[in-house]
């Protein structure tokens, strides 16, 4: 039997006589080691109606908090950038195409990392139906990577910028995609995370929660014919650790110059840090 540990995000406990790691997936304490697996479960189930539901649940609105994202990564020509859990669209197509300087896509090096294949392929398709990547004529521009962002397959201060759009919620241990995220990054390198939050008006917080909590599951169901899935999604953005919380383990990590940005009132929170 393995004791209950509600109030944290990693715990452990006893089973018979031998010491069990756990975690916490959605609401349910499961072990660690049977998380990943969990949550890729997920993962494949949602991944061909990933972009579609996000629509449906966040009204567009995730498509203006991506660009809001890539606005404060600032992509230049020549730019070497990881964009991890980024396997459907997540910041890729943004950071390409930034209008700002017409040759960026040319010159820029953005390599999407997602450990889920299915999310990947979904997400070449998708780059190919835009044009921005052909299955036959590779593209130095666009570089695929099946990896875990807890041990990423990437050289010490090898990339310019580094974000993550919903996704660190979901990996097993935050504070070892963090130290990842600033080993891989240059001196200058910039840290950026979207991510769900905590709401902090009373109000919206009570209706936020009515909507999560009863309407998105619901729509998961109607769309995608899988409730567990988005009953999991919802659960797992209540056990993310609130704005102020997540700062500091960023800062843990070795990050400085580290701040938050609230949007809709904290349903959404974007993190930036520096490494210097």
């Amino acid at each position: 039997m393995i004791v209950k540990l509600s109030l944290i995000i990693l715990g452990s406990s006893f089973t018979g006589d031998n010491f069990v790691s756990t975690t916490i997936s959605g609401f349910k304490e499961v072990r660690e080691e049977d998380k990943s697996q969990l949550v890729g479960n997920v993962f494949t189930n949602v991944a061909s109606n990933y972009d579609l539901m996000n629509d449906l649940m966040s009204g567009g609105l995730h498509r203006l908090w991506k660009e809001r994202l890539v606005s404060k990564l600032n992509p230049f020509p020549g730019m070497k950038h990881l964009d991890v859990a980024g396997g459907t669209d997540s910041v890729k197509r943004r950071a390409i195409q930034d209008p700002s300087n017409d040759n960026l896509h040319e010159e820029t090096e953005i390599y999407v990392c997602d450990i889920n294949p299915n999310m990947l392929n979904v997400g070449k398709k998708r780059a190919v139906e835009r044009g921005m990547f052909s299955l036959e004529l590779e593209t130095k521009s666009l570089i695929w990577a099946e990896g875990d962002a807890e041990a990423l397959d990437f050289p010490d201060n090898s990339m310019d910028g580094y974000t993550i759009a919903f996704g660190i919620r979901n990996v097993t241990h935050i504070e070892k995609a963090l130290v990842e995220a600033h080993r891989v990054l240059k001196r200058g390198g910039r840290f950026l995370c979207l991510e769900l939050s905590h709401v902090d008006v009373p109000l919206l917080k009570q209706v936020y929660d009515y909507y999560s909590f009863s309407i998105i599951p619901a729509v998961g169901e109607l769309v995608a014919g899988d409730r567990e899935s988005y009953q999991y999604l919802v659960e797992s953005i209540r056990r993310f650790p609130p704005q102020d919380k997540f700062a500091l383990m960023i800062a843990d990590a070795g990050f400085q110059k580290v701040e938050y940005e609230n949007l809709v009132a904290g349903v959404v929170a974007i993190h930036s840090g520096l490494k210097l």
